[in-house]
């Protein structure tokens, strides 16, 4: 790859994520498509207020908005004029709410005549299949629309297929049925939680973006961390972990906190190369930061079948231990080169940052108290809205306008695009892993592969999850990972949370795995870098998130589920001395620099860490402390 100009962050949102690539009408079409999208959002939010409808219904009306917004926004092709409706988009808009209102219109009687489907039903639904797969293409991207095609072309060819993966095959009927008029398939559990619980959030997060909660958390993290060394890439790490705690995008969190910090870094003498990555590897892990971790929290408690606090709670321990091993690499790569932090009279004063904004931070902090005290999502997000358009009016600074409330409306329906079309595609994954029964098959494919045992099979579920992690946004990722490589863990006697968990965290880290790292792309965007150079130092950095699934898999009570806390202490201890034997060793300096065979030994030293038992954990820890020994000596020397 060459080295390319820096871009400007509309830029590089426009290049490296599709779902910001939509369309800027003006006049008259304009105000329809804000219109429809404040339409969206009201109905969204008197169904949370007043009670949700039927499940296939409500998921019906969900989708019926979304592919008419989706075909409005998005056009078939990118070099078409972007102020403009074109006809093809105005058809596919309309059918797009058709498709799914047949479903409203006609639901007595599609209920009466189950699994009988007549040859309008077959129509419509064939109809309504073909629309969500085409504006997967258009909000997703291609990644996505590939595993769907697969998985479409596998229930057809089932007969054709030789070995374990042979199936008696779906007719048409059979095929449109499930996927189009059962909860089995498009109108599945991902569509489900997307039209309750995820947009509420994505609009709660849209609120916060428009109070200006994301400049507050840049600032908090410059008073905090902008004067130590390599003070602005640790104000990458810590801003773009707290803006992961509402983002639900790796590259838009890149953008969003990369166009301040990444200048920052270069300017302080971090190369373009490792100041891209910085924000690469922290943005992704935003996604991994609870309460949202881009919507997948939600997900995640459907399909494991916990209540959502339990995946926040067990999210807390691995986000730390990914944000901790970031910062490592950080601080290590500032020491060897010897950069310093920003002066601290040029920074801004953390008190004065609370007191003039602090409020802005209350809703967030309340959210996570209503979760934590046992009210549902749906009304913690509701209470959570309300409350960031009051706080906002506590100063007149902050204060939104009516102008802007409802702009909130507008954004928040714009925003959950990108989920609700992926959630729709994913459920004809789904669909089709249900009516054949190919999730048990692949499940027993990778055990026959690993021999039976777990750490192989860990392996090739990690390599699973990275693969079909590439290219697709965080909530379908998970729910592709999760219905196609956790059942052979499962299998293994891993516990179901544990297993989820595993192929949630390595289709994140897809992001900044070459050759498809969209977040290590945009940060090269932003920094001006080589992209592939940037994904490697990404991928360095996030060593942590290589790392910690085995460890909670083998430790599950860094989890904290089922109430297994016994060892969490002495497991938390080893973790921690690991990222740090390990994040040393990429980098090439603990106490001083490295050579190669002291950077060998610390990788071995922090990998014996990994396993739990007490003979690895002291074989490891002796190793650490003999280098470290070593390096304080020769530093002194």
């Amino acid at each position: 790859m060459t080295e390319k100009k820096e871009m400007t962050a509309e830029e590089v949102l426009k290049k490296f994520d599709q779902e910001s690539n939509t369309m800027e009408y003006k006049g008259l079409m304009a105000k329809f498509v804000s219109a429809l999208a404040i339409t969206f959002s009201i109905f969204q939010l008197y169904t949370a207020s007043f009670g949700i409808l039927d499940a296939q219904l409500q998921r019906a009306c969900h989708l019926g908005f979304g592919l008419a917004l989706a075909f409005l926004l998005y056009p078939t092709k990118k070099s078409w004029r972007r102020d403009k409706l074109h006809p093809l988009d105005a058809i596919l808009s309309v059918l797009g709410a058709a498709a799914p209102a047949y479903i409203v219109i006609f639901y007595r009687e599609l209920v009466l005549r189950a699994a009988i489907p007549t040859s309008t039903d077959v129509f419509v639904g064939a109809i309504g299949i073909l629309l969500v797969i085409e504006a997967a293409r258009r909000v997703v991207g291609i990644p996505m629309v590939c595993v769907v095609l697969f998985f479409v072309a596998y229930a057809f060819l089932g007969p054709y297929l030789p070995g374990v993966f042979a199936h008696r095959g779906l007719t048409i009927n059979q095929f449109v049925s499930h996927l189009y008029f059962t909860t089995e398939g498009i109108f599945g559990i991902p569509l489900g939680v997307s039209s309750t619980f995820i947009f509420l959030f994505i609009l709660f997060g849209a609120y916060l973006e428009g109070t200006g909660l994301g400049k507050f958390f840049i600032d908090v993290a410059n008073s905090i961390a902008g004067w130590a060394s390599g003070g602005p890439a640790k104000v990458a790490v810590l801003s773009s972990g707290l803006m992961g705690t509402v983002s639900g995008s790796s590259v838009a969190n890149v953008v969003g906190t990369g166009s301040l910090t990444i200048p920052m870094m270069k300017k302080l003498g971090y190369h373009k190369d490792f100041a891209g990555a910085v924000e690469a590897a922290s943005s992704t892990g935003g996604q991994l930061m609870p309460p949202v971790m881009g919507a997948a929290a939600f997900l995640m408690a459907e399909f494991v079948g916990v209540p959502y606090v339990e995946i926040v709670k067990a999210a807390v321990i691995p986000a730390f231990l990914y944000f901790t091993g970031v910062w490592l690499g950080v601080h290590f790569e500032a020491q060897r080169g010897k950069l310093k932090g920003i002066p601290r009279d040029e920074l801004p004063k953390l008190f004065d940052i609370l007191r003039d904004r602090g409020h802005l931070a209350i809703p967030l902090i309340v959210i996570v108290w209503l979760l934590v005290t046992g009210y549902t999502p749906m009304r913690a997000a509701l209470v959570a809205i309300l409350l960031s358009i009051i706080c906002s009016a506590l100063k007149k600074s902050t204060r939104m306008k009516p102008s802007e409330i409802v702009k909130g409306l507008e954004n928040g329906a714009r925003n959950v695009l990108g989920v609700l079309v992926a959630c729709a595609a994913a459920g004809i994954i789904i669909g089709v892993v249900t009516k054949t029964g190919v999730g048990l098959k692949l499940a027993s494919g990778l055990l026959e592969l690993s021999g039976g045992l777990l750490l192989p099979s860990m392996f090739l579920t990690m390599i699973t999850a990275i693969v079909l992690g590439m290219g697709v946004p965080t909530t379908a990722n998970y729910v592709i990972t999760s219905t196609i490589a956790a059942p052979a863990l499962i299998q293994m006697g891993v516990p179901i949370l544990a297993a989820h968990m595993f192929v949630f965290y390595f289709g994140i880290i897809a992001d900044v795995t070459p050759p498809v790292a969209l977040a290590a792309y945009a940060g090269a965007g932003i920094s001006g870098g080589n992209a592939l150079r940037t994904g490697i130092n990404a991928s360095k950095l996030a060593i942590a998130a290589f790392i910690i699934p085995y460890m909670f898999v083998l430790s599950p009570e860094l989890l904290l589920v089922d109430g297994l806390t016994s060892g969490l202490a002495l497991s938390l201890l080893t973790a921690l001395v690991g990222m740090v034997a390990l994040s040393s060793s990429l980098i090439g300096y603990l106490a001083n620099n490295l050579n190669s065979v002291e950077r060998i030994i610390l990788a071995v030293g922090g990998l014996m860490m990994i396993k739990p038992g007490i003979s690895t954990d002291i074989i490891g820890i002796s190793i650490f402390a003999i280098i470290l020994i070593w390096q304080l000596k020769n530093k002194k020397s």
